[in-house]
């Protein structure tokens, strides 16, 4: 078998916290639910969510998650869900209303990157954003 490792979320609610997730991510998968915990899978990555979490431990931006996704129609649909009752940052972040911080970012920021032609350009542009606008990223490497 081959090593795998699942993210593990604490919450007071772990199954509320599960729907939260079910219903933006289309591809959610219940695993299993019991009493403590809520295993799922979304965007083929295993997560359990643990319910009475010690209540001074918080999420922070030291560990996020990142969706990589390839439209601005993808981007604007995770970011208004998330930031609804979450939290706006820069560059991509969000923190959703649970507080677990995401960066929701275009699948062709990694070629744009990587690219030494474009990567200043790109990095100029999207530090002036907080959400990621594709054309915006495009038309400034032009």
């Amino acid at each position: 078998m081959a090593t795998q490792f699942s993210i593990c979320l604490w919450h007071d609610d772990a199954k509320t916290m599960a729907q939260y997730y079910q219903r933006i991510f289309s591809d959610f998968k219940l695993i299993s639910e019991n009493p403590i915990a809520v295993v799922f899978e979304m965007t083929g990555q295993r997560f359990m969510c643990l319910n009475n979490c010690m209540p001074n431990l918080n999420f922070n931006e030291k560990i996020s998650l990142v969706l990589s996704v390839d439209s601005q129609e993808e981007i604007d649909c995770y970011w208004d869900y998330f930031t609804k009752e979450g939290q706006a940052g820069q560059c991509g972040w969000l923190k959703d209303k649970y507080g677990v911080s995401w960066q929701i970012v275009p699948s062709i920021l990694g070629k744009l990157m990587t690219n030494p032609e474009t990567a200043p350009k790109a990095a100029y542009a999207f530090m002036q954003m907080s959400k990621f606008d594709i054309a915006k990223l495009e038309e400034a490497v032009k």
